[in-house]
């Protein structure tokens, strides 16, 4: 060891970014000497909390999902013990499309009829029903795994897929789009547009990239128990991390290999680690390493051009309304890949989100390289053109909100979010038949280096990616 390397300060544990993926992580493992670095002064990445003009706004992730017994988020809260400060939605989501409204309840009947009622098709029960039943089935499957690199990671990965195989058989290997237009023949345009936009929330794209296992799994969330998290979604970070070393404003700008341990430079100190855990964007990794072969393993993973464009709103107004709206348009929004999009509310009694008014944060989707290929004057005028749009249509469905009622108004688009999280995207890569044995694990070829996070299986949202953290955590302790 050289002296530089005798003189550094010495972590057994790095977690990069507080997302999620590193902060569940970080929980999961507190009482080991590690440290949680954050370029930003918020913690959560996209499911931070930040203050702008003297309020609160969520940056992203608004709703918090499987706080139920025998599911993998309360299961994790339970071993961090942690009860987090949350108030149940009875309404997970509002759906609206023109003068049709559909409340995704958990009540299956209660659904079913409301659906009926406006989307009416002969085998809704059918297709409905199918969906639930696959995601309790998948929920209560008990070996979730996936990794690569190692005979042991191979052998446990294999127990799980022949656990899918026997718990699905044939349903592995039907596509979403087959699924529904064999059991919804005919369905009309504004139905399938219904389940595009839900799918669009939950895996980041429409049924037409998705297999009926993840369409499922995005379809049937509503059905578990959905959460408003007090004081914003970065709160629940906090208390996540509250006896973590986290390292804010701090951001690693390289990370050298050696032969058993990792050289952290950032933009304060450096750091010799024995283990580094990535919550970056898999496909935005490589930048980091001077290692060529470290370098062209991130490499391999292509980027994911996906991302969100999100307005929020301040209003001057404390009025009982759900938390969670989608709205779905007849037209698609400018500049963005969507003609929905989402509008997530503060709770009329959280003292903080909702002091002197209600916080929004409403988002869509939008291409990040669209973002990147204009002038600043382009930009500017392309970002207010698509948050003026977004504000002019929320109003046509909220009829208890004037124009006059909003106080401040901004917006975010992917650049936005890369000057303060790191990244553009928003979410990673759909997993299909097509993409499942391309999917980057937790673990990489490279001993004491591990990935987690949305663009890493299994998915999106808290659930998906609670589930790499849980495989990744028996990476870290070799259970």
């Amino acid at each position: 060891m050289s002296l530089k390397e005798l003189i550094m300060k010495k972590i057994d544990i790095a977690i990069i970014g507080s997302g999620i993926g590193g902060s569940l992580t970080a929980a999961l493992n507190k009482n080991k000497d590690i440290v949680v670095f954050e370029k930003d002064h918020n913690l959560g990445g996209c499911a931070s909390t930040f203050k702008r003009f003297g309020a609160y706004f969520n940056s992203g992730a608004t709703t918090f999902v499987g706080y139920e017994n025998g599911h993998i988020i309360k299961n994790i809260f339970d071993k961090v013990g942690l009860k987090p400060d949350i108030l149940q939605s009875e309404i997970a989501i509002r759906n609206i499309q023109g003068n049709k409204k559909v409340d995704r309840v958990q009540n299956f009947e209660e659904f079913l009829t409301q659906l009926n009622n406006v989307y009416y098709h002969k085998n809704n029960r059918v297709f409905w029903t199918k969906i639930k039943q696959i995601d309790e089935k998948f929920w209560k499957l008990k070996h979730i795994y996936f990794a690569k690199y190692s005979l042991k990671a191979f052998f446990k990965s294999s127990i799980f897929i022949l656990e899918l195989l026997k718990e699905f058989k044939t349903d592995l290997l039907i596509s979403a789009d087959k699924f529904i237009n064999d059991t919804l023949p005919n369905i009309s345009a504004e139905y399938k547009a219904f389940i595009d936009s839900q799918l669009l929330i939950t895996l980041q794209t429409t049924s037409q990239n998705a297999t009926l296992l993840s369409m499922s799994l995005g379809l049937a969330y509503p059905f578990h128990k959905v959460f408003y998290v007090n004081g914003g979604m970065g709160k629940l970070i906090e208390d996540l991390l509250k006896d973590v070393k986290v390292n804010k404003n701090e951001q690693v700008i390289s990370i050298q290999k050696n032969d058993k341990q990792y050289i952290l430079k950032t933009t304060k100190d450096e750091y010799l680690c024995n283990k580094v855990v990535l919550n970056s964007t898999i496909f935005d990794s490589s930048k980091l390493f001077e290692d060529e072969k470290i370098k062209s393993y991130f490499q391999g993973f292509k980027f994911g051009d996906q991302s969100a464009f999100v307005v929020y709103l301040k209003l001057n107004i404390k009025k009982e309304l759900i938390h969670h709206y989608q709205i779905v348009l007849n037209k698609q929004i400018p500049n963005c890949i969507s003609n929905s999009f989402f509008v997530s509310l503060s709770d009329i009694n959280d003292e903080k989100m909702s002091k002197d008014g209600l916080s929004l944060t409403i988002s869509t989707h939008s291409k990040a390289i669209f973002w990147e290929g204009l002038t600043k004057k382009e930009y500017e005028e392309k970002k207010e053109e698509t948050k003026e749009f977004i504000i002019k249509e929320f109003l046509k469905y909220f009829d208890t909100v004037k124009e006059e009622n909003i106080t401040r108004s901004f917006a975010a688009t992917s650049k936005t979010f890369y000057s303060f999280i790191n990244r553009t995207n928003c979410g990673g890569k759909p997993i299909n038949i097509k993409s499942a044995f391309s999917l980057p694990s937790c673990n990489t070829p490279f001993k004491g280096l591990y990935n987690v996070g949305d663009t890493v299986f299994a998915g999106q949202g808290w659930p998906g990616v609670a589930i790499g953290v849980n495989v990744l955590n028996k990476e870290l302790n070799k259970i």
